[in-house]
């Protein structure tokens, strides 16, 4: 993986998420309602590019968000 390229996807979903102000904590404790199993901490980690991003975490952040997969994969 480019870590260049997860770290901007890690800001996006950061900046997403701040838009809709909602919390790390908020954000993954609806993850978890939504059957993804993630911490507080692996969110954190996600959003400065230390943990790679599974494809059911992707859907469900688009979802809990709602925004569009352009938003979340847009590089600047």
């Amino acid at each position: 993986m480019n870590h260049e390229i997860e770290k901007a996807v890690g800001t996006n979903i950061r900046a997403l998420r701040e838009k809709a102000k909602m919390t790390q904590d908020e954000l993954s404790a609806k993850m978890q309602v939504e059957g993804c199993d993630i911490t507080r901490s692996a969110l954190a980690k996600i959003e400065v590019g230390q943990r790679h991003l599974y494809p059911d975490e992707i859907i469900v952040i688009k979802e809990i968000l709602k925004v569009s997969f352009d938003d979340i994969f847009k590089l600047k």
